[in-house]
């Protein structure tokens, strides 16, 4: 046996470790539903202007990204992005969605949408606070 040094993993590596964490998590959970999801906005020419991306783990939805250009903010495309995920977390049986965000980035808008913090972490990254939302969907 030999540990090698911290360096970016080869690609069969990665996936070893991640087979053999799942296969733990899963001795205790029972084997887990996972869906990578994203929904966008487009314009006519397929570019796009905004978008949305998750995971369905453990029965939550995360949240792993929400972007709007500027050039189509305050258009209400984040809501609705939003809004579409969490319809789509429903029709799987998720209630639980749970996301998190930056005091550089768009706190307010999640708290206006009904999510609520449930942990904050100072200096993530230097000189802001990353903040951990959460929503239970109503059914």
């Amino acid at each position: 046996m030999k540990l090698t040094t911290p360096m970016p993993p080869e690609e069969a590596d990665f996936e070893a470790l991640k087979a053999g964490l799942t296969a733990f998590n899963e001795s205790f959970t029972g084997i887990v539903f996972r869906e990578k999801v994203s929904a966008f906005v487009k314009n006519d020419s397929n570019e796009i202007f905004a978008g949305i991306l998750g995971e369905i783990n453990w029965d939550w939805m995360h949240i792993q990204g929400l972007w709007v250009d500027t050039s189509v903010r305050k258009m209400g495309w984040g809501l609705k992005l939003l809004s579409e995920m969490e319809g789509y977390a429903l029709s799987k049986g998720i209630k639980n969605v749970r996301l998190e965000t930056t005091t550089f980035q768009a706190l307010d808008f999640y708290i206006k949408a009904g999510y609520s913090i449930f942990g904050e972490l100072a200096n993530m990254p230097n000189g802001h606070t990353s903040y951990f939302l959460q929503k239970q969907l109503n059914v």
